[in-house]
């Protein structure tokens, strides 16, 4: 079956950097359009950033451009999500998500698989 494991979350200073990683299994990664949302305590489940097959089709959350990247490594069947720049308002937990279609969409009913998430706290 597929499986989504996220890693690379923790507590971190206002300022920082980290990267998260998502690596995925059971699926022809390739084929895939990859996603990374959050949420936040009381929240709703925010997008974030999507990658199509390559760097070539990204799309960022306005409040992320310019301090995050996303990006892929299909032969390790990999996203990454580089997080500079770090707010606290960027406290959350971040998940990672798989669609059948490879292109980029926002929507996050348009995502078939997900990871558990891996918390991110930001300290001012």
């Amino acid at each position: 079956q597929v499986q989504l494991v996220e890693s690379g979350g923790g507590l971190m200073q206002a300022g920082g950097s980290r990267r998260l990683s998502c690596a995925a299994s059971g699926l022809t990664f390739s084929s895939y359009g990859m996603g990374w949302f959050r949420q936040a305590p009381g929240k709703e489940r925010e997008f974030v950033a999507a990658i199509g097959w390559s760097a070539g089709s990204v799309y960022y959350t306005d409040s992320v451009k310019g301090r995050f990247t996303i990006s892929r490594d299909n032969a390790k069947n990999t996203v990454y999500l580089q997080m500079n720049s770090l707010k606290p308002e960027d406290t959350a937990v971040y998940y990672c998500a798989a669609r059948v279609k490879v292109g980029v969409t926002t929507s996050k009913n348009n995502y078939d698989y997900w990871g558990q998430g891996t918390q991110v706290t930001v300290s001012s």
